[in-house]
């Protein structure tokens, strides 16, 4: 018997298998999704793949882990306080809640709360993008105070994407102004552009503006619409058919850079 044992756990979202000693240390972990047993002991490579054999599936590589890649090396040494990855879809707008919730009771909905409905919807379809070979950041802070709402890197490129709240009302979108209902118009186009080119100029990058409405009764653009790609909620999903732009080590090395709070501080 060679004494190992079989933990697992959950690291960035996806499950590991680590195999330890029975004094606790690891000699090698199983990431099922690379299909790939990592050892850190070259000489235990039977006992560890003894033990594993009930939970492998398929075919595994069996080897030392892989050199991390650039990007990988700058995630590992990111300090947690500057890390935009963990940051949720609203996450500035929960925060601001959170410190201060408004009266108990008002006449009106806090429009925070619906400005916070349009976020969440957006990047939870954006989210779903991740198995496509995507990264999204949420919430990622522009010098002044201004956001942009959502950062999405994949092989399509990249885009800077702004959440309306359009509950059951039509978008009449006549460049650069947005009339939302019956409300007065707002040159909201000429915000979600400027977001976009400062994400642009911090990542060096072409950054696409976005804007995305949350289940509106109908969008209509009055004339065409410079630059501004205009999509649904239910549309965000299309983005995952753009491919071409990106290899998957571009988009990793610009997700390792836009993840970095001190990227977008001189913007």
């Amino acid at each position: 018997m060679s004494g190992l044992r079989v933990i697992p756990t959950w690291r960035h979202g996806q499950e590991r298998l680590y195999v330890c000693l029975p004094d606790g240390r690891n000699v090698a972990w199983y990431d099922r999704e690379a299909a790939r047993v990592n050892l850190l002991s070259v000489d235990r490579a039977e006992d560890v793949l003894e033990a594993l054999r009930p939970f492998l599936t398929g075919q595994v590589t069996v080897g030392p882990p892989p050199v991390p890649t650039p990007a990988e090396l700058a995630r590992l040494s990111l300090h947690p306080d500057d890390d935009l990855a963990p940051n949720r879809p609203g996450e500035a707008l929960l925060v601001a809640l959170d410190r201060d919730p408004g009266p108990p009771r008002r006449l009106r909905p806090d429009p925070r709360r619906r400005e916070l409905a349009a976020q969440q919807a957006v990047g939870d379809a954006l989210d779903r993008l991740d198995g496509a070979g995507w990264h999204t950041l949420h919430s990622v802070p522009l010098p002044g105070g201004d956001l942009v709402h959502h950062l999405a890197i994949g092989p399509g490129g990249l885009f800077a994407i702004h959440a309306l709240y359009a509950h059951k009302q039509r978008v009449l979108i006549t460049d650069p102004m947005v009339a939302l209902g019956r409300r007065d118009p707002h040159p909201l186009l000429r915000r979600v552009r400027s977001a976009a080119d400062r994400a642009s100029y911090a990542l060096t990058a072409e950054v696409h503006p976005v804007l995305a409405a949350v289940d509106p009764t109908e969008v209509t653009a009055a004339g065409p619409v410079r630059e501004v790609r205009i999509l649904k909620d239910t549309e965000i999903a299309n983005l995952a058919r753009l491919g071409g732009v990106l290899k998957p080590a571009d988009v990793e090395a610009l997700h390792a850079m836009a993840r970095d709070r001190n990227t977008w501080t001189r913007v």
